[in-house]
């Protein structure tokens, strides 16, 4: 009889586990899925109960030919990939394989990878969980069906390479809709007044204006303000009211997926992508010493904010050591989950609180470090104190205007001592501008001198872009996707050319626009926050064995079917006759059309072809199309190097350049940035190419580095490329970036690497 062997999802589990079991089993791993729906068809049949076809992923034939050979004879098979909807479905992938007459087939789940929590996985084995492999398959079968079925229609109405997708599709929508709000919306002027007042004792403080004969007051204009301030100027102020209370704020709970990867961003400016990269790797196992590979936090992919008690009762150990009796709990302090929970994980803790950031950092990378020290950091909050603050509000009269004025100071800090939520950085509690010190005796009916008084003006604000932080919470609370899947969803509508990142917000791009239009007016159910929101609930609701599977699957196919057929038959082609611009065409007076071409997005006439008129266009902060005249190519006084033909300036969606007139035969190119463009000595990292990069400038007058052979190569990039390979991943350049907080470095730009070292 062979030994046990243990399967796991990711190699680098493997000599975590193995270390701890030791010989008397085998750990192996899958590298992921090994099985999976066919590349290029839908392998799918619908009429036979939408019963899929998985092939094996290529390039996998090795994995399963190891896992066979190290289960030999082995009677025990212990799966063990990831405890998650995802994970249930490698395990019973990996089954199917290795089924064999008289082999036991367990399911092990490993939430921390450490001594104890391997060995207590191990005694508590399971069976495979059909319900949660049905929810996995379901949710698969939806997205390949969305996938499979709209994205065609993409690719024959607009352009090729496109994609739509259940939940992408609806977080573009969830873009599109905010920057149409923010582009129709109009400013209102409006005016505060602030007086700064001084009591028997210092300091001077200031109070708002807040009401007049009780009635709260409005300003919309400077006349009116400055009425309000020369009748103020003649009128004595006195106090009305003091209200002295304490409140006791109660720090956060531990992490789940989504509030990691919102903190990570905001704190760190890590993307989401990169949290769950690095949080991975802590969950996997880093060697604390020759030999000692240790998972140092619990499993990142959780919505729950559950913790174990002895993890609770090891926290307040620490807490005690470090702060103080006074900051420690009598007993475990445990949070509510949302209605949405599934509850099936630990919130993510560090596996022993014991591993301090001061300990553990001379084995991780910068960027481990510092997500590390936050998750643990966050776990040790959630057992602390309260923290006490006393707060003071004063209602202040003079003549029948009020104002009000108020201060906070932290009389025990409590957890804040160790860990403040992002509010509190920004403004809140203890810290920053609304925590105004007033003077300590205040007494009703005390008469306050008037030192100043300001008038000052403010316009209504639009509603904000989204950053990654804030369209994750979004997603989140409209019950969009699940945590584990925003890392993803992100990276997928920004790759795809859908939006942009601008200063760290997204913004839609023209395509992501056009493409969003033509979906929410084909597919209203697809498009609908609300109805994929039910979809996620229908998709717990069979991991739960509430619902079948395929009665979930017919509720939403017969509908979606209606939809794509009747889009196959109406959807406007942008590629033929394009929608409609809201603008006539200067030569004949018929209406323009947007267009999508290879080049991209642009106007035509719709009269074509006996009107030939196209142009270029962008949009202003209001939305509205701007077309844009072609220039003229302008004689350079230069000659072309290859021919000796003139060359002549051109513009094009990457910049200007100069091209050879003697075009097309002769196609010699160079690029042009505002008329100048310095080289710095790296040779240029595309594939193939043998140009070199030049720093350039942008119209708004960044810097940015690019090919010195554009238009024919199009590689550009705001981080300044240096000749080095990566030591890590072998990638043929680095890149320089320079921040305040962390100085010089060099970083791998390959997003799955992390590579980056300081530079002195």
């Amino acid at each position: 009889m062979g030994k046990p062997l243990v399967v796991v999802e990711s190699p680098a589990k493997v000599r975590t586990i193995q270390k701890v079991l030791g010989n008397d089993y085998q750990v192996a791993a899958t590298v992921g899925h090994i099985k999976d729906l066919p590349e290029r068809e839908m392998g799918i049949d619908i009429e036979a109960g939408f019963a899929p076809r998985y092939t094996w992923i290529p390039g996998k034939q090795k994995v399963i030919q190891a896992l066979k050979k190290a289960a030999a004879d082995a009677t025990d098979v212990f799966l063990a990939p990831d405890p998650d909807r995802e994970g249930e479905a490698i395990a019973w992938h990996t089954a199917e394989v290795l089924q064999k007459k008289g082999r036991r087939f367990h399911r092990v789940l490993f939430h921390e990878l450490t001594r104890e929590g391997i060995l207590r996985a191990m005694r508590e084995p399971r069976e495979l969980d059909r319900s949660r492999y049905e929810a996995q398959q379901a949710r698969r079968i939806l997205d390949r069906l969305v996938g499979y079925e709209i994205s065609p229609l993409l690719w024959r109405k607009v352009k090729g390479g496109l994609s739509a997708g259940r939940v992408q599709s609806v977080a573009l929508r969830i873009i599109c809709e905010r920057e149409r709000a923010i582009q129709s919306f109009v400013p209102q002027e409006y005016w505060s007044i602030t007086a700064h007042l001084e009591g028997a004792k210092p300091p001077v403080f200031p109070a708002k204006l807040v009401r007049k004969n009780d009635e709260k007051i409005e300003l919309s204009d400077e006349a009116a303000a400055r009425a309000v301030v020369e009748e103020l100027g003649q009128l004595s102020f006195r106090v009305e009211k003091v209200q002295r209370r304490t409140v006791r704020k109660t720090p956060p709970p531990p992490f789940t997926t989504s509030k990691l990867q919102q903190d990570a961003i905001r704190r760190l400016r890590f993307t989401a992508k990169k949290t769950m990269m690095l949080a991975q790797q802590l969950y996997e196992g880093i060697e604390l010493g020759p030999g000692e590979p240790v998972g140092l936090i619990t499993y990142m992919r959780t919505d729950s904010t559950r913790i174990a008690e002895s993890a609770a009762a090891e926290a307040q150990q620490l807490i005690r050591e470090r702060f103080g009796p006074d900051y420690s709990l009598e007993k475990p302090r445990h949070y509510r989950n949302s209605k949405q929970a599934q509850d099936a994980h630990e919130a993510i803790r560090p596996t022993s609180v014991a591993h301090t950031p001061d300990v553990v950092a001379p084995f991780l990378t910068a960027d481990q470090f510092a997500l590390y020290q936050l998750i643990w950091q966050r776990f040790i909050a959630s057992q602390m104190q309260e923290a006490v603050i006393d707060q003071v509000t004063v209602s202040i009269q003079a003549g029948p205007y009020g104002f009000t004025a108020t201060g906070s100071t932290v009389r025990f800090p409590g957890f804040m001592a160790l860990y403040r939520t992002t509010e509190d950085e920004e403004g809140g509690e203890g810290n920053g501008a609304k925590d105004k010190i007033l003077p300590p005796d205040l007494s009703e009916g005390e008469t306050l001198a008037l030192r100043s008084l300001e008038p000052k003006q403010h316009f209504t604000q639009p509603p904000p872009r989204f950053s990654e932080a804030s369209l994750v919470k979004e997603l989140e609370e409209n019950g969009i996707g699940r945590p584990s899947t925003y890392a993803a969803i992100l990276s997928t509508i920004r790759d795809k050319g859908y939006v942009e990142m601008h200063r760290g917000y997204f913004r839609p791009s023209e395509l992501g626009f056009l493409v969003n239009d033509l979906l929410v007016a084909n597919f209203p159910d697809i498009l609908d926050v609300e109805f994929t929101a039910r979809l996620e609930e229908s998709l717990d609701r069979i991991e739960s064995s509430e619902v079948n599977a395929l009665e979930v699957l017919n509720q939403f196919y017969q509908p979606f079917r209606r939809d794509l057929e009747s889009a196959a038959r109406n959807m406007v082609s942008l590629k033929g006759v394009g929608v409609p611009a809201g603008l006539s065409c200067p030569q004949c007076g018929k209406p323009l059309h947007i267009k999508i071409g290879k080049n991209g997005h642009f106007l035509a006439c719709s009269a074509y072809p006996d009107c030939t008129y196209s142009t270029d266009y962008g949009r202003d902060e209001k939305g509205n199309i701007q077309p844009v005249q072609p220039p003229t190519p302008e004689a350079t006084g230069k000659a072309c190097p290859k021919c000796g033909q003139p060359m002549v300036a051109k513009r094009g969606p990457f910049g200007d350049f100069l091209a050879c007139s003697a075009y097309p035969q002769c196609r010699h190119t160079e690029s042009l940035a505002n008329g100048s463009a310095k080289a710095i000595g790296v040779p240029c990292p595309q594939e193939g190419c043998t140009g070199e990069i030049v720093e350039k400038t942008s119209k708004r007058g960044k810097i940015f580095y690019a090919c010195n052979r554009y238009p024919d190569c199009k590689y550009a990039s705001w981080d300044k490329p240096v000749a080095r390979a990566c030591p890590a991943c072998g990638s043929k350049y680095l890149v320089e970036r320079v921040t305040k907080r962390l100085g010089t470095e060099h970083r791998c730009p390959n997003p799955d690497c992390g590579f980056r070292e300081r530079v002195e």
